[in-house]
């Protein structure tokens, strides 16, 4: 697991998140932000890939890293510290949990689903296993 990985994790949405539902970052130009990007990967691949995963091909994609550089990359990339996706736009403005299952694997949860107040609650949405560790993505703002 790469230290940006989480496991039986539920990050909610910021406190300061104003977003009633979850909605797809909009991209300007034709670069995808990487919020757009990173939603793009987990919408498509729900329960398929780690944080680390998306964070990393996030970062390789944008910067045009070869498939055959990637392995080496991703090594180097991991050699210093990185950001969680505790920091991702998706749970500080656009409304969406992330929820990591047992073996790492992550997908979106909005805030308006009954899955997101299960989980956000700790508990498994699917009513079994173990309870779920619950953090919270990062204020946009200091609090006062």
């Amino acid at each position: 697991m790469e230290p940006v990985d989480y496991a039986d994790t539920f990050i909610a949405v910021a406190e300061d998140c104003a977003a009633t539902a979850g909605e797809a970052p909009v991209s300007r130009g034709d670069v995808p932000s990487v919020a757009a990007h990173t939603y793009r990967l987990v919408a498509e691949h729900p329960y398929e890939l780690t944080s680390g995963d998306v964070i990393f091909t996030v970062h390789a994609d944008r910067r045009g890293i070869p498939e055959a550089e990637r392995p080496a990359a991703r090594a180097a990339f991991y050699a210093k510290g990185q950001p969680c996706l505790r920091a991702s736009d998706l749970g500080k403005r656009y409304g969406w949990g992330v929820h990591a299952d047992a073996a790492g694997r992550i997908a979106l949860v909005g805030v308006e689903t009954p899955e997101y107040a299960e989980l956000a609650a700790g508990r498994p949405a699917d009513g079994s296993g173990p309870p779920v560790t619950v953090t919270r993505a990062m204020r946009t703002k200091r609090a006062r």
